[in-house]
């Protein structure tokens, strides 16, 4: 599948995976200079890019593992989402959730970004559901028990 992706700047980084099998192509930091994200906090950060994503699919924005677990850094909304018709700046919201200042540089990567497909559905306003063996049951209703 080729995407298209617009360079927003001369300075802007074209998204590239971490190894032959990843699943997730790296976002780079578009900054001319550092920025601090102070403890819980969130910062934007832009990358420079406008991308195409092809109709059918969408853009899911996740935490790099690295910044997440060594750095306390994600983005602010968990898994963030580009659609198919959105054509501004791909931007990641990187919230700090340590107790101390992180500083993201100039072309570090931020975030990754994984093409996915998904089903366009539609919902229908139903009076009952079928039953299932579960039915209401909630958090922890399947675990086992002792």
């Amino acid at each position: 599948m080729e995407i298209r992706i617009k360079r927003l700047t001369e300075t802007a980084q074209l998204p590239k995976r971490g190894s032959e099998y990843a699943a997730g192509y790296d976002l780079y930091a578009d900054l001319t200079e550092a920025v601090v994200i102070p403890p819980h906090q969130s910062v934007m950060i832009g990358t420079g890019l406008a991308a195409e994503i092809p109709e059918g699919y969408f853009g899911g924005v996740f935490a790099r593992s690295g910044l997440a677990s060594k750095q306390g850094l994600r983005p602010a909304n968990c898994v963030g989402v580009i659609d198919a018709d959105y054509r501004g700046q791909i931007s990641v919201a990187l919230s700090n959730d340590s107790e101390v200042e992180r500083t993201i540089e100039p072309q570090e990567r931020i975030a990754q970004l994984v093409i996915l497909p998904f089903l366009p559905v539609e919902f229908i306003d139903s009076e009952e559901l079928s039953d299932t063996v579960r039915g209401a049951g909630g958090f922890g209703s399947t675990g086992t028990k002792n």
